[in-house]
């Protein structure tokens, strides 16, 4: 899969400002347990992406997305700007919040629990729909494929190539016309019943999309090609300190491997390495490693 082009990655969709909160197990109503650690970051599935995809070299990435003019969306815009993140796409609305969420980290369980505040609605202008037609590739989230599928209704000949993360419900989505689908193994089954990983991948290939590839948590991920071929790549086994984030950085990191002209094999065992390697962090981003670092573990693996 060697889709290379001298046009931006274009990541459009949530943005949000997170308190995370580490602890060895939830709290029952009214105790108080003490966190072993407690940090503010940034998140949002496409945001996260688009981090990953500049950590990992990408030299032109942009992020397009709808925060509050409060404080927390200026640091939501400048800890992307600090990434490398091209922010010129970000709307501050007036008068309105922007995304957040307080998210209880269970370490002994390795789950975790979201509490989540919407912010103000997504719209593409003129401006930034001429920007995305010049793009590599733009990929949405739960949030941004609503804007995107507004935008490019009716006018397939100039629609970019589209990812699509599929791990969240996304009211109305169908995967037909979207060149990367990428949904989990569970998200999947939702969809599709209960049948085995290969069925399921079909099914989502039936319903048109092109290439379609599912995360299977540790277990690694599974995809099928445009031309029908089956690819899989285990997981990667690492220090796992949370696992807030790592589908976001898989997607990210798929298209970074795609990108740097990878084959669809190698952007499998490229994006499980460095979702594998984030989760050396507490939040989303802090751990997501270098190109050169995730090359050097692969090395490793070969």
């Amino acid at each position: 899969m060697t889709h290379q082009s001298d046009g931006p990655l274009i990541f459009v969709g949530l943005a949000t400002l997170d308190a995370i909160a580490l602890v060895e197990r939830y709290p029952q109503p009214d105790e108080r347990v003490l966190a072993d650690d407690v940090t503010y970051a940034g998140g949002g599935p496409a945001a996260t992406a688009a981090v990953a995809a500049a950590r990992l070299g990408v030299p032109d990435v942009a992020f397009l997305g709808a925060v509050g003019d409060d404080e927390d969306g200026q640091r939501v815009v400048t800890d992307l700007q600090a990434e490398g993140v091209d922010t010129s796409g970000v709307r501050r609305i007036p008068g309105t919040r922007t995304p957040a969420s307080v998210v209880v980290v269970d370490h002994s369980q390795g789950t975790r629990a979201i509490s989540h505040r919407s912010g103000p609605r997504l719209e593409i202008d003129a401006g930034q729909r001429s920007r995305m037609v010049g793009a590599a590739w733009v990929h949405t989230d739960h949030v941004g494929w609503p804007a995107f599928s507004a935008t490019f209704a009716g006018s397939q000949k100039d629609q970019p190539r589209l990812s699509v993360d599929g791990g969240n419900p996304i009211d109305g989505f169908t995967p037909a016309g979207v060149d990367l689908y990428v949904p989990t193994v569970e998200a999947l089954t939702v969809r599709y019943g209960e049948c085995q990983a290969e069925d399921l991948l079909d099914a989502a290939q039936a319903d048109g999309a092109r290439t379609v590839v599912a995360t299977r948590g540790a277990q690694g991920s599974i995809a099928v090609g445009s031309g029908g071929q089956r690819y899989q790549a285990p997981g990667f086994p690492a220090q796992v300190h949370s696992t807030l984030g790592a589908g976001d950085v898989f997607h990210g990191a798929l298209l970074a491997a795609i990108h740097h002209g990878a084959d669809l094999p190698e952007c499998l065992a490229y994006a499980n390495v460095t979702a594998a390697l984030a989760c050396r962090g507490l939040d989303g981003r802090s751990a997501i490693p270098t190109h050169d670092e995730v090359r050097r573990h692969l090395a490793d693996l070969a």
